[in-house]
């Protein structure tokens, strides 16, 4: 049984290398000097830290850094609700009272509402922050100036049952397989008769497809000019996606009869049971795979190979007394070489699991992430991540809209009067409307729907 080793087995085969690690905290702003000075107290806001009586891995990364710089006092910010966050912070920011970091969930509203701190001084100078994945430091990037910090990583794509391939005679499927080769291998390794389909869900392909099709699109068809969704690519994605689910290749999608055939009661069941051969999921349910999978698998990204990464973020106050302080503090906790080996010490130390990839292309860091590491998908996929696609989600303004949200006119049956573009396309999935005769509406309200989300950003 292939086994992933995560990043708390990777750090228990690479602790003596950890300790090893020099307590530089990389780049041109931090090192030794930095641990005296001024009492500074910062403030921080995040949805990750649990309670204080669990002590995550964070709020022991937040002890280790105030360790670290003596001098500076990181006090939990707990005004800022995670179930109303970005309502919370507009209503520090109206008090003048707003955290001086705190996690974002999009960084469009950060900027609309003046919230963030431009801080690219502090980029500019950075060796560590040059060795964020460039892709990475564009999506935080807005009118050539950074407003943002990269605060997670991880891969959104396939993973596989080789199981299931090498008892069909199939070739297993590798990091990067031909788009051709994926359409072919889902239809063939799915036997609903059996109890198993070619895939989970097709609900993913038209955000994928079209850059996997087309290397001059990206994510969702998304370019800085907008989206090209009229494209033949973006088209053939959802057609792909509607002859899946025709061909009762995809499980969530089968009837209820067919559903009774495979071992498990949802899907995430019937993929632990050995039911799916191609699972759409991200990388931060490889530890629970691990776990429970009794079966031989890997990832195998997208068709074509470019890697897809999720990444959170965090932001610096525009109203903070002590930029170069929370900058630091910032980078400890995300890209920073220092701050990350540490976490990874910690880890080790505690038992606890790092719950992120790391946020750069240090050799050493990375040497020791993965030492040991037995998913040869994500490797390649790090190999390739000059390359990746940000997925767009928290970076780009007006994508709700223009993905999900914004109401088209349509009216598909009494109870969708008035479609989103959602609703449009689950619906040509789905097959119910041909989306070849709705398209050039939807790319030009979604268009519509990016200019004015560009136009609510204040720079």
């Amino acid at each position: 049984m292939k086994k992933f080793l995560t990043g708390l087995s990777v750090v228990a085969m690479a602790s003596v290398a950890i300790g090893c690690s020099d307590n530089d905290a990389g780049g041109n702003t931090e090192g030794s000097e930095n641990t005296e000075g001024e009492p500074v107290a910062l403030s921080f806001a995040s949805w990750a830290l649990g309670t204080e009586e669990e002590l995550n891995l964070d709020r022991m990364m937040i002890d280790a850094f105030e360790e670290e710089y003596p001098h500076i006092t990181v006090e939990i910010d707990e005004s800022i609700s995670p179930e109303d966050w970005n309502g919370s912070l507009s209503t520090a920011a109206s008090a003048s009272d707003m955290p001086d970091v705190f996690l974002l969930a999009q960084i469009p509203t950060g900027l609309s509402n003046d919230w963030l701190m431009n801080i690219e001084e502090f980029t500019s100078s950075d060796e560590d922050f040059q060795l964020v994945p460039e892709p990475v430091q564009e999506s935080v990037t807005y009118d050539d100036s950074v407003y943002a910090i990269p605060s997670g990583q991880h891969f959104l794509g396939y993973f596989i049952n080789e199981d299931l391939f090498e008892q069909g005679n199939l070739d297993v499927p590798q990091y990067g397989l031909p788009l051709d080769d994926f359409s072919s291998l889902v239809r063939d390794v799915t036997d609903v008769n059996g109890g198993v389909a070619g895939m989970n869900h097709p609900w993913s392909i038209v955000d994928w497809y079209p850059a996997a099709a087309d290397s001059s699109l990206g994510w969702y068809t998304y370019s800085d000019e907008g989206y090209q969704l009229d494209s033949g690519a973006f088209i053939e994605g959802v057609n792909f996606a509607e002859s899946l689910i025709s061909n009762n290749l995809t499980y969530e999608t089968l009837s209820e009869d067919q559903q009774a055939n495979f071992n498990g009661e949802d899907p995430e069941q019937v993929w632990i049971n050995g039911g799916v051969g191609f699972k759409w999921d991200g990388t931060w349910g490889i530890t629970e795979m691990n776990q429970n999978l009794d079966y031989n698998w890997d990832f195998v990204g997208i068709p074509n190979g470019n890697p897809v990464l999720v990444n959170d973020y965090m932001g610096i106050a525009q109203s903070t007394e002590h930029p170069e302080e929370a900058y630091l503090f910032a980078k400890w906790m995300t890209f920073g070489k220092d701050g990350f080996m540490k976490r990874l010490e910690i880890a080790q130390e505690e038992g606890q699991i790092v719950n992120t990839m790391p946020l750069t292309s240090d050799q050493e860091v990375l040497d020791v992430y993965f030492e040991g590491f037995a998913v040869p998908g994500i490797l390649e996929a790090y190999e390739n991540i000059e390359d990746a696609i940000v997925e767009p989600v928290k970076t780009v303004p007006g994508y709700t809209d223009s993905r999900w949200e914004a109401p088209t006119g349509v009216s598909l049956n009494d109870e969708i009067p008035n479609a989103t573009i959602a609703n449009l396309l689950d619906a040509g999935i789905q097959g119910e409307i041909q989306i070849e005769n709705y398209i050039s509406q939807i790319n030009d309200l979604a268009n519509e729907k990016y200019e004015e989300g560009q136009e609510t950003l204040n720079r």
